[in-house]
């Protein structure tokens, strides 16, 4: 296990990272992709800590996904900040042709203020969406 340090404002973007890993080797595996396919591998709101995370995660699975990672979280801060990007950043350079080919992995985290506080962990799910410029 490795011990980032975390402060307590910081948990939300480690428990998703998990999430976001998995539903990305996912996509690479179920259609024979690599990094290199996408012109950017976005994520929902990591953060500086998550996205580290995220990086070993992959890393682990002999992927680099660093020269095309984007997280939403770091680019904007806020509720919301993966659907402000997509539609205020994301989708204009694909429709523009900028972006041919983007994994767009928004995550989130499912809350409990009652397992919160006995102490469970805090599950993380993220979903994976291929946008494709024609």
């Amino acid at each position: 296990i490795v011990d980032y340090g975390l402060k307590d404002s910081q948990n939300m973007g480690a428990c998703m990272a998990p999430a976001a890993a998995d539903t990305i080797l996912c996509n690479m595996e179920d259609f024979g992709r690599k990094p290199e396919d996408y012109s950017r591998i976005i994520t929902g709101d990591l953060g500086y800590v998550g996205q580290t995370i995220l990086f070993d995660l992959m890393r682990k699975k002999g992927l680099d996904i660093m020269n095309s990672h984007m997280d939403c979280g770091m680019a904007i801060f806020g509720c919301g900040c993966a659907a402000t990007t997509l539609a205020s950043y994301i989708l204009p350079k694909i429709s523009k042709g900028e972006w041919k080919r983007v994994l767009f992995v928004p995550t989130g985290a499912l809350m409990s203020t009652v397992s919160y506080n006995e102490g469970a962990s805090v599950p993380g799910i993220a979903h994976g969406i291929v946008i494709e410029h024609c």
